[in-house]
């Protein structure tokens, strides 16, 4: 995920200070990615660095405001107009648990599995709940709709998850069956001592 893009974005709506940013970021994704302040900074450092942002001015606080440059509006553009890349998906620790967990010993991956779908389907009605309740408070301002998207992102990802699970079991039933059902190797033959005299 983006932070970088992501302080841009609520940049080019006006200056703003480091707080301002991560309170706004947090509203605009429903806190699912939560942001210290600490990582707001040094990414606008970076921007700044970068030529994206120029420290502004400050406000009566005497926090130190920041605005997007020309460059950082260009380099918004390009992301926005650019589809993610797909080519190095991100670690998946459930895909990494799951690949360990084959062939372990002491370990039932048919277990794991459950385990997993319970908390998947739990996480599922979770943020379906919170849609209902978001689509129940009337008209969306830009945040609600915006975090509507999130939560609807991921609850198709939830889905995904469970779909996957489902598939997960389904081969590894398979799996054993074909095992069972394959006849034994023969135990290898043991060559003959010869009789020494």
């Amino acid at each position: 995920m983006s932070i970088r893009h992501g302080l841009l974005a609520l940049l080019e709506r006006g200056p703003r200070y480091g707080s301002q940013l991560r309170t706004e970021f947090e509203s605009r994704t429903g806190s699912t990615w939560p942001l210290n302040v600490g990582q707001v900074y040094t990414t606008l450092g970076r921007l700044e660095r970068d030529g994206m942002v120029v420290q502004d001015s400050e406000d009566t606080a005497g926090h130190s405001l920041y605005a997007i440059t020309d460059e950082g509006r260009e380099e918004l553009r390009s992301w926005y107009g650019a589809p993610v890349d797909r080519t190095s998906p991100a670690r998946d620790e459930l895909a990494i648990k799951l690949a360990m967990a084959v062939g372990a010993p002491g370990v039932d991956i048919r277990a794991v599995i459950q385990a997993q779908r319970h908390h998947t389907v739990k996480a599922m009605q979770d943020y379906t709940r919170l849609k209902a309740q978001a689509l129940d408070s009337g008209p969306a301002d830009r945040d609600e709709v915006a975090w509507l998207l999130v939560l609807e992102q991921l609850i198709f990802q939830a889905e995904a998850e469970a779909r996957w699970l489902d598939h997960c079991e389904s081969r590894l039933v398979r799996l054993a069956a074909a095992a069972t059902t394959d006849p034994a190797p023969a135990p290898p033959v043991k060559p003959r001592a010869k009789n020494r005299r």
